[in-house]
């Protein structure tokens, strides 16, 4: 399983924002963009889409900015990472139904379900009858499970020395 650079670069944000010596203060894109010598413009699409998922607040104007919206402790990363990936088909026919009388058992992750009737279209050959995707299925679920477990909180307990790194 590997995350997008758009998830990295959407934690990587909320990391800066929650290590900030005075995170009720507005911080910037550029700033932020700076820190970890990514691009402003590809940071400014994540920053609006965690502004509209209600994870920073965003203030208009001259003096304007961006914080959080919550405590850390309050941004759960496992919740974060569904919201945000794009999809997590780890393979191509991965999230495929055996027939169209099953149900789809997604557990809350975000995931295309195909219906037996587009089976043929995937390109594998023993996609309704393999069972990997079932495997790919579980091991995907305890990724996610162990993210569920962290807040945003966790991964900032060693605020100082983050802090050397992103203002210094």
């Amino acid at each position: 399983m590997r995350l997008t650079n758009y998830s990295d670069y959407a934690l990587r944000s909320l990391i800066y924002l929650a290590v900030r010596p005075e995170p009720e203060m507005l911080a910037n894109i550029s700033d932020i963009a700076d820190s970890y010598h990514i691009s402003k413009s590809h940071l400014t699409k994540i920053i609006h889409q965690l502004g509209q998922l209600g994870y920073i607040e965003s203030v208009r104007g001259k003096n304007g900015g961006i914080r959080l919206a919550y405590e850390p402790k309050d941004i759960n990363l496992g919740v974060l990472i569904k919201q945000i990936e794009p999809d997590f088909d780890l393979v191509e026919c991965f999230a495929t139904v055996r027939s169209n009388s099953q149900k789809p058992r997604s557990e809350g992750l975000p995931i295309t379900f195909i219906s037996e009737e587009d089976n043929k279209a995937i390109g594998c050959v023993i996609t309704p009858a393999c069972q990997l995707k079932g495997i790919f299925f579980e091991a995907l679920t305890a990724f996610i499970t162990v993210l569920e477990k962290y807040t945003l909180a966790d991964v900032i307990d060693n605020k100082e020395e983050l802090s050397q790194f992103l203002f210094s």
